[in-house]
């Protein structure tokens, strides 16, 4: 039949947080409006959400949230079933796309984005260092970070990963997902609850 699940088979999304805190709430906020998003957590994505005082129980309200609790990456599983038909990694940290780039798959985040290529999913990875200088929002403040030519050439290298689409802003990222939920033939939540 081909590669992959079909979009009646599939029914949600799968959003993979990394370590990363730049756009973090830009990319929560996208999340939120997509229809049946499932958020799947790494241990440092974990970390993270509580240095930007994002709460795990208040996540759990909007979403089933899946922590990287299992050395096998249990959640993994549901692919295999057709529970998702793309997978998000949103926002990812110069250490997950470097994983993903070449292979990789240690964590849930880096496991789902692996699997799911294998599958003939789509995936959708906001790589955070994609210019010679970034501004982000710390904790605290602003900061500027000048991405090593390592950094750089990693987001080049998972641009040629078959299944996989690297966008560099929370801008792009909509867009993304605004070109996915057509094809897909679903639209944007429009409730505020």
């Amino acid at each position: 039949m081909g590669a992959g699940p079909t979009a009646a088979a599939a029914r949600r999304f799968a959003w993979c947080i990394t370590g990363s805190g730049h756009g973090l709430e830009d990319c929560l906020a996208l999340a939120a409006r997509l229809p049946d998003c499932d958020l799947m957590l790494s241990a440092a994505g974990e970390e993270v959400l509580e240095i930007y005082k994002l709460p795990l129980d208040e996540l759990k309200s909007g979403f089933r949230v899946f922590r990287d609790k299992t050395a096998s990456g249990v959640p993994v599983g549901m692919l295999y079933d057709e529970v998702y038909h793309t997978v998000v990694v949103a926002p990812a940290t110069s250490n997950t796309v470097a994983k993903c780039a070449f292979g990789i798959s240690d964590t849930l985040p880096t496991n789902m984005f692996a699997q799911a290529g294998k599958l003939g999913i789509p995936g959708i990875v906001f790589a955070c260092d994609t210019e010679p200088v970034v501004v982000t929002k710390s904790p605290h403040d602003w900061v500027t970070l000048r991405p090593r030519r390592i950094e750089l050439d990693n987001v080049e290298r998972l641009r040629d990963i078959d299944h996989c689409q690297v966008v560099c802003s929370a801008a792009e990222l909509e867009s993304a997902l605004d070109a996915r939920l057509k094809q897909l033939a679903l639209a944007w939540n429009t409730s505020s609850s």
